[in-house]
């Protein structure tokens, strides 16, 4: 076996022509060297024939037509007596391709992106091109100092191993970043704004330090936005360049920028072109207004809010030019919104791509527009919102293509992402302390929209058992059903004295009026036992030992109005439930619960939210409320007070006994800290709550007030690559002297 590398190699054209003056008869034509290749495919290359007249022109073509085909790795040609001998050397055939030295990327990568392949033909141009292909995809990934060696093993049989040697070297980071032209803004408050980042050491779990064109591309749009909301409507990059350091390690990036003047906007008017839109009926949907500072931000969301508006009142091909007149003379901007009659377009195909895995059904049952209707510009931004919500794809694009005859096809192109995972996780709270959780959730289920999932969770205070499945449209209507099957164990030995059993499981069905207004429906049939009760417990807990079965129906209206479901941002959010207790079993009750949340976000950065929640539950036919359907306020709710620290609670035990009603309201502003590529953001927050008394005690016996309860303090959110981690520092401010207070509450997650 003899090991042979490419830079050993000799590639010669070996071509020997008989002299003569003029042309030549060639009268034979024979081959020599041949191994696989057939003796007619080479005649059938070269443009010579027996019998017939050649000269040295055509000789030497024939010489380049052999060698271009690749399945020579030499050829001579020579007359002698009127018969042409061609002399070949057939490139070998690769057994073979192997990778060595790629950690980084898989072998799958990388022959997904070379030519060569077992049992095709070996040659050197066909290697080299492949090398520069993998370097490419080095390149790609951010390793711009990889160096490839091909090297190849001799076998028998003209056959050979082909491998490819890769020192992949370092990820090329971004060393330095510069800014030429800016006289308004710092480099340092530019670089707050990129996507790319300066190598830091804290940035390891961050992909921001590494080199992208793409990203730098980008980076130049986001400058462009920043200046623009900033009121230099004038603005351009003039360029962006990357240097590699010699090393091949690291970059310099150097943006060169033109800011321009900055406006003030002096005039705003709104002028309909359409005959039936009264240009008044739209002022109150202006973002901006005289006085105010340039900003496209709010321009755009003019021109959308007053589009939207005109689409829900029926102009569906009305449109909305923003024209700006600047006047450089003196920094002033006059706006004018201009409503005019659109080209009439009707949808004519909806083309869906991208969906690998997910049946186009699913997507297209979220599109609020079908084939054959009105193009409306609403329809298809609550489309795509419907879309995104569904949490199967990475992104959702939808895009119009006009057609003849006043159609249009609305491409739908989304990328799908990783829907289900199995998950193993530990934690640590300061609620629950240690924690354990293991499932397996699948929540676009064989590619139908399909929920499937099943968690185990155990802590030190808590043992939970969930299996669940849910049919998002079901008998082919937007109706979801779904089975909830679940068993838990809590520990309130802390709390109140005894350890709370329930095992159970539920039925439930939901509907949609409209895309932010629904209703759902649940049953549920479950198993309350109240064990391991101390003999210090207070005598409320002890008359609830043994079990209770509750069968119960419930209903809850949601109205949904977020900006979306994962990250909101901006909208609000509300609920109303109730629960009847009492169709079998031995617990009797009715409950009522809402919920309302509104959020709004500032400069793009600032996220304001206000909350309330409000309960109430009452025993009917001379049942009172169990202990373990009561509400409790404090730990996740009221930060600042323990778990159950807020309500009655026994003179002599101190242990929580609950309320049969609730308030729980607060505000929380979150704000930036300068570490948004690391994932950690900072609020601050104050919370309310008051909690009423339960039916059945003795006010003699318990520490009782329903006076409201009021804390503030901040905290801080970290993304982490291995979860969510919550840290809250609660100060109460207005509490009772018999309440439980905590100062400090972590809750912290990972998945492995």
């Amino acid at each position: 076996m003899k090991k042979i590398t490419l830079g050993t190699f000799a590639f010669s054209l070996l071509a020997s022509t008989s002299v003569f003056a003029g042309d030549v008869l060639v009268k034979d034509i024979k081959i020599h060297g041949l191994e696989r290749v057939e003796p007619e495919t080479v005649k059938s290359y070269i443009d010579i024939k027996k019998s017939k007249i050649t000269n040295d022109d055509e000789i030497n073509k024939a010489l380049k037509t052999l060698y271009s085909t690749g399945l020579f790795e030499d050829v001579a040609i020579k007359m002698a007596d009127n018969t042409m001998h061609i002399k070949v050397s057939e490139n070998p055939v690769i057994s073979e391709v192997l990778f060595d030295g790629n950690d980084k990327l898989d072998d799958k990568m990388l022959e997904s992106e070379i030519r060569l392949a077992p049992r095709s033909t070996y040659s050197r141009a066909k290697v080299q091109d492949d090398v520069r292909r993998i370097l490419e995809v080095y390149k790609r990934s951010g390793r711009y100092a990889t160096v490839v060696n091909p090297e190849i093993i001799r076998r028998d049989q003209n056959r050979v191993d082909l491998i490819f040697n890769i020192d992949e070297g370092p990820l090329a980071v971004i060393d330095k970043i510069n800014f030429i032209g800016n006289e308004h803004y710092s480099s340092k408050e530019l670089q707050e704004v990129l996507m790319s980042k300066e190598s830091r050491w804290y940035r390891i779990f961050s992909s921001s330090e590494s080199y992208d064109a793409e990203k730098t591309n980008y980076d130049k749009e986001l400058l462009r936005r920043f200046y623009l909301k900033k009121g230099y409507a004038d603005f351009k990059v003039v360029s962006a360049v990357a240097e590699l350091s010699p090393d091949k390690k690291s970059f310099t990036v150097t943006f060169v920028v033109d800011e321009g003047a900055k406006y003030n906007i002096r005039n705003v008017d709104i002028i309909s072109e359409i005959a039936d839109v009264n240009s008044d009926d739209y002022i109150s949907f202006l973002e901006v207004e005289k006085g105010d500072r340039y900003n496209s931000n709010d321009i755009d969301k003019s021109v959308t809010k007053i589009t939207d508006e005109l689409g829900r009142k029926g102009y569906a091909f009305a449109e909305v030019e923003p024209d700006i007149i600047k006047d450089t003379a003196t920094g002033e901007a006059d706006i004018k919104f201009r409503i005019k009659e659109g080209t009439r377009f009707f949808v004519d195909r909806i083309n869906i791509t991208g969906n690998n895995r997910t049946h186009d059904k699913v997507i297209r049952r979220e599109l609020r527009i079908n084939e054959g209707d009105a193009f409306n510009a609403s329809k298809i931004k609550d489309s795509r919102r419907n879309v995104e919500n569904l949490d199967y794809f990475e992104t959702v694009n939808i895009t119009t293509e006009p057609k003849d005859n006043n159609k249009a096809d609305l491409n739908v192109e989304v990328k799908e992402k990783s829907t289900g995972y199995f998950n193993v996780g530990i934690g640590f709270s300061t609620v629950n302390g240690a924690l354990v959780r293991t499932g397996v959730t699948e929540n676009n289920f064989r590619g139908l929209g399909q929920r499937l999932g099943f968690d185990v969770a155990v802590s030190q205070k808590s043992q939970d058992f969930d299996i669940s499945f849910t049919e998002p449209y079901f008998l082919g209507r937007r109706l979801r059903a779904g089975i909830d099957l679940f068993h838990s164990r809590q520990d309130y030995q802390d709390e109140s004295s005894y350890d709370s059993q329930v095992t159970g499981g539920r039925l439930r069905t939901g509907w949609n009026y409209t895309d932010d207004f629904s209703q759902q429906l649940r049953y549920t049939l479950k198993q309350d036992e109240i064990t391991d009760v101390g003999s210090e417990a207070s005598k409320y807990i002890k008359e609830e030992i043994g079990k209770y079965t509750n069968s119960s129906v419930g209903t809850t209206f949601v109205y949904d109005k977020r900006d979306s479901v994962m990250f909101t941002r901006n909208g609000y959010f509300l609920s109303l439930g109730s629960d009847v207790a009492g169709f079998g079993g031995n617990e009797k009750y009715v409950k009522v619960d809402s919920k309302a949340y509104l959020y709004k976000t500032f400069a793009d950065y600032y996220t304001f939210k206000l909350f309330a929640n409000a309960g109430m539950i009452e025993g009917y036919g001379d049942e009172t409320v169990r202990l373990s359907n009561r509400y409790f306020l404090g730990g996740y709710t009221m930060r600042g007070f323990e778990a159950g620290g807020i309500g009655a609670r026994d003179k002599y035990t101190k242990d929580a006994l609950g309320g049969n009603w609730m308030v729980y309201s607060g505000a929380e502003f979150g704000f930036p800290i300068g570490l948004d590529e690391m994932g950690i953001s900072a609020h601050i927050f104050t919370d309310v709550g008051m909690l009423g008394k339960p039916d059945n005690l003795n006010l003699d016996e318990v520490y009782y007030s329903d006076t409201p309860r009021v804390s503030v303090g901040f905290g801080f959110q970290w993304l982490s690559p291995m979860g969510q981690i919550d840290i809250d520092f609660g100060f109460p401010v207005v509490k009772e002297d018999f309440d439980e207070t905590e100062v400090f509450r972590l809750n912290f997650g990972t998945r492995l």
